[in-house]
């Protein structure tokens, strides 16, 4: 690949890290007040139950998009013969047949979604968000293979908070919807966020052009996509059967609260995941003619760039974590431990998550079986120390830490090996490590242990601004080099846009 190639490749990823990074801040601004209606007006009780139908559903519809938001990039750059609209329709429909019938199946037997038995006709209806979700990733993995991010940021860090937000507020107003209110909210945001995603999308695409689905073919389709849809199950239920095992040794409160600590720990996993649709078409495009080194060199620095990211927000959030958590109430600063933890599990899974975003294409299977035992060992790291905090006496919070810390032990194995694998099929080092990482983070730890002698609202009004000044002077010194930098450089093409 020529030098010019390569510098339009580094460009995209830059430009596509640039817009995510505004959506993280959107989404922080926007989850903020989702959390402190839903812990306020709502309750951990409230919010395990919904905690564990949303476990059910989000793992439905992720199945049932058929890993199409990563292998519908393949799809495209494969099927240059066929219209593009064409290929996303065939996607779109084999999805709404699949995701149609396990709602109405769940809607018969809504037990899976409520273990506890405890819900409302209305919260029923969550089952209807299956279908709106996996379309959702299918639209919006289509705009990602055009390089267009600002409608996924639009759909993902402004429509869909915002409406929850909001919704559950106005949910909670009224007697016949105040104990359904977090489902119904959540119901409303997914069809938001999916009407932002298609009025993107029938621009970009149009209506499909003598499109006639057949049977052979999606067969075929559904039988290729199998392994990808069933990785992205699992790499998603290994962020939610922590969740799924704390219900069963803990009480509904210990499983909201936790669920808290998940929502807060998930803000900056939105950066890594949201770097998965622009590598898509960026590393399909360098398969194909067998760049090797480069696809190396790119998975290295975007997993350089999330990891920088992501350790700088832990640490704010991290450090002053009793203080965030009592936003929430103080019920919820016994899961100060948990954040700790799980936000340790999202930086250590960055390497993961890069390095599948190249696995799924050269050896899809092989990543699999791998996705796979990385979710047998949480699982059993997880009852298993769960366990021992119960034969030790400890309570609850102690519980919720214990799944905590399965994840991140399991997160980096999973890191280790997929990185491993990489590295030997590509014949080029996979490494997002850096030692300015740890230059930044030493301090950073000092700054946020002086903070927490503040009181709360300073701690967190001033503690968490100068964390995050501390630790982003010194790894843009120390650490970020000129190809790094590209990822603050506004305009490096004419054809970028600003807009969100």
């Amino acid at each position: 690949m020529n030098s010019t190639q390569s510098d339009e490749d580094l460009t995209a990823l830059a430009k596509g890290g640039r817009q995510n990074f505004v959506g993280f801040l959107l989404r922080l601004l926007a989850r903020l007040p989702f959390l402190f209606i839903a812990g306020r007006l709502y309750g951990p009780e409230a919010l395990g139950r919904f905690a564990s139908a949303l476990v059910v559903v989000e793992l439905v519809a992720l199945v049932c998009a058929l890993g199409e938001k990563r292998g519908l990039a393949q799809r495209l750059a494969e099927g240059e013969d066929k219209h593009p609209a064409n290929l996303v329709y065939d996607g779109m429909l084999l999805a709404l047949i699949f995701a149609g019938a396990a709602a109405a199946v769940l809607w018969l037997v809504p037990a899976p979604l409520f273990p506890s038995g405890q819900f409302t006709e209305l919260d029923r209806l969550i089952v209807i968000a299956i279908p709106g979700y996996a379309l959702t990733e299918i639209v919006l993995a289509a705009q990602a293979y055009k390089y267009d991010i600002a409608t996924t940021v639009r759909a993902r860090a402004v429509v869909e908070p915002w409406t929850i937000s909001i919704m559950a507020g106005v949910f909670w107003l009224f007697p016949a919807t105040m104990e359904s209110g977090l489902s119904l909210s959540y119901l409303a945001s997914i069809y938001a966020g999916l009407a932002t995603g298609l009025w993107s999308f029938f621009r970009s695409y149009g209506p499909p052009r003598e499109w006639l689905p057949h049977p052979g073919e999606m067969a075929r389709m559904t039988a290729r996509a199998l392994p990808l849809a069933t990785a992205d199950a699992i790499e998603w239920g290994t962020r939610r059967l922590d969740i799924f095992i704390l219900g069963l040794f803990a009480a509904p409160t210990a499983v909201g609260v936790y669920y808290i600590a998940q929502q807060v720990a998930s803000l900056p996993q939105k950066l890594k995941t949201s770097f998965e649709p622009i590598l898509g078409p960026v590393i399909t495009k360098n398969l194909k003619t067998k760049n090797y080194e480069v696809i190396a060199k790119q998975v290295s620095q975007v997993g350089f760039w999330i990891i920088a990211m992501q350790a700088g927000i832990a640490l704010a959030l991290g450090l002053p974590g009793e203080g965030v958590m009592g936003l929430v109430g103080p019920e919820f600063v016994g899961g100060t431990g948990a954040l700790a933890f799980l936000l340790v599990a999202e930086v250590v899974a960055a390497t993961a998550v890069v390095s599948e975003a190249v696995l799924i294409y050269v050896a899809r299977v092989r990543n699999l079986w791998i996705s796979i035992g990385t979710i047998a060992l949480q699982g059993i790291l997880t009852v298993v120390l769960i366990k021992a905090m119960i034969a030790g006496g400890y309570g609850e919070p102690y519980k919720a830490a214990a799944a905590a810390i399965a994840l991140a032990l399991a997160l980096g194995t999973a890191s280790l090996v997929k990185a491993l694998l990489l590295s030997r099929i590509l014949g080029h080092a996979v490494n997002s490590f850096r030692w300015a990482l740890v230059y930044a983070v030493a301090p950073a730890v000092v700054v946020g242990f002086l903070v927490t002698k503040l009181p709360e609202w300073a701690e967190l009004g001033f503690g968490v601004p100068a964390i995050l000044a501390v630790y982003g002077w010194v790894i843009w010194t120390r650490g970020f080099g000129p190809e790094d930098r590209v990822l603050f450089r506004r305009n490096i093409d004419k054809g970028e846009s600003a807009e969100v």
